[in-house]
């Protein structure tokens, strides 16, 4: 993954100094896990149209499940309980449904959705906020309608913090959740502030997510970068600096945009901070697509942020390899969601798995342990479990062209080897019911609705559909 790294300092718009990539690859443990550990998982639990999870307090799990959410009690991670799933959630007799993020702080809870643009006036478009204070009963206690999808969110206290992606628009929406009326204090866009990025498809500058940590926000905006914002004061956001794989210019010059929203460079799609804030990782959902180099999957870039206004990038980690890593019909490989915490990176990899690594220098990451079964899994996340001595790992159905059943497992926060892992490479009996070569589906044109990441749900208008959605997938190739 050597690349040259493009640094932007305070509110300047533009990508600015160009300075040499000083990355270095992961390499795995040296000494190797001590002989006769074999790294497997300690538990697992289905849950049909599984996606996001995160960890609560008291080691409580939270899943987003497409038709609604899952809690899931992983204080003994070898035996992984649900608690409660709620489906079929109604709001002023609208469905909330494809539900694949939510996010929790203390006894609140947030699902959002939809994930992808809707066109069906049947739908709620923004939250639902619950009381979990007793995870196995979660009250709701209100809503906030946004009027536009709601791709990823994160919770911080009082402060709610919304994605909102139109074809005119990529901005950061805060709302006050704290009392009986949920009100919105706070935005941030992107073409506000670089008015350029509007010659680009609206899926190459896509505001992908977002990360929250001591007044500080993380914004990977794909292919227009990451993004770190001071919000101590909501309605006064500023940029800090700004990190890019790739430029505005180069961007512009694309034949077909599909390059840029699929391939490398670029492809910010999660970026978050370890537990001090001196070291950013920012993980690039990438494919091959046939076109100019790199043509792989994205893997994470490590970065130095202790100098929050001078990102230094130090490292990398690369994506597992497989003989197709193109999006239709390939082997996903490349990087999705992960969790820094104590110097180590927790990373899932679709369908190569989950990964540990020891990031405590970040110039030379060292993979501790990785465990893969990409016949039956494909991971959406990695998220640290209480202490820190297990994580949790949602294994998602949303990947075309398979037959992955949803699911939560566990895994041992410890160095280890898979034993007689098995082969990224693709055997027949990998595939679902379609051929890939013969899908009808088709990648985004200009007026595509479908954000990166996923497919479109024009049409979506029940919580059935939204499984169906799910499945049907297997045969799309947009994403």
């Amino acid at each position: 993954m050597k690349r040259r790294v493009f640094l932007t300092k305070g509110g300047v718009a533009g990508l600015g100094l160009s300075l040499p990539s000083m990355a270095v690859t992961s390499r795995s443990t040296a000494a190797g896990p001590q002989q006769g550990n074999s790294y497997e998982p300690l538990g697992q639990v289905p849950i049909t149209g599984a996606a996001e999870a995160v960890v609560g307090d008291e080691e409580i799990a939270y899943v987003a499940a497409t038709t609604g959410f899952a809690v899931v009690d992983v204080s003994d991670p070898a035996d992984p309980t649900i608690l409660a799933e709620e489906r079929d959630i109604a709001i002023d007799g609208a469905s909330l449904t494809q539900i694949l993020d939510l996010t929790v702080d203390g006894d609140r809870l947030i699902v959002a959705g939809p994930a992808e643009t809707a066109r069906s006036s049947d739908l709620y478009l923004g939250v639902r906020r619950y009381d979990v204070s007793d995870p196995e009963r979660p009250v709701p206690t209100g809503a906030y309608e946004t009027g536009y999808h709601i791709h990823n969110c994160y919770l911080e206290g009082d402060r709610l913090f919304l994605v909102e992606n139109t074809q005119q628009d990529n901005r950061l929406v805060i709302v006050d959740i704290g009392g009986d009326e949920i009100t919105q204090i706070g935005d941030w866009s992107l073409l506000d502030h670089e008015p350029g990025w509007r010659d680009v498809h609206w899926l190459g500058r896509y505001l992908h997510d977002v990360f929250v940590q001591d007044g500080t926000a993380y914004l990977p905006c794909w292919n227009a970068g990451t993004y770190v914002l001071d919000i101590s004061e909501p309605a006064d956001l500023s940029v800090v600096s700004h990190i890019a794989d790739t430029t505005l210019e180069a961007q512009r010059e694309l034949d077909d945009f599909r390059d840029g929203v699929y391939g490398l460079p670029g492809n910010d799609h999660y970026a978050a901070v370890d537990d001090s804030g001196d070291l950013l990782a920012v993980g690039r959902e990438a494919w091959a697509t046939g076109g100019a180099a790199p043509d792989h999957p994205g893997g994470i870039d490590l970065y130095d942020v202790r100098d929050l206004t001078d990102p230094v990038h130090r490292g990398s980690i690369d994506a597992p390899r497989t003989v197709d890593e193109s999006y239709r019909g390939g082997t996903w490989t490349t990087a999705h969601n992960f969790e820094l915490r104590d110097d180590r990176l927790y990373s899932a990899w679709y369908r190569a798995g989950v990964q540990i690594h020891d990031v405590s220098d970040p110039t030379d990451p060292e993979r501790l342990a990785w465990w893969r079964d990409p016949a039956e899994t494909g991971f959406w996340t990695a998220r640290v479990v209480g202490p820190g001595e297990a994580f949790i790992a949602s294994s998602t159905e949303a990947i075309p062209n398979t037959s992955l059943e949803g699911a939560l497992y566990t895994f041992p926060a410890e160095a280890g080897e898979q034993t007689d892992p098995p082969s990224l490479q693709p055997p027949a009996e990998w595939l679902g019911e379609d051929d890939p070569n013969e899908t009808s589906g088709t990648e985004p044109d200009a007026g595509s609705d479908s954000s990166p990441g996923f497919t479109g749900v024009a049409g979506l208008v029940s919580g059935g559909v939204a499984l169906e959605w799910l499945r049907r997938r297997r045969g799309n190739v947009q994403d």
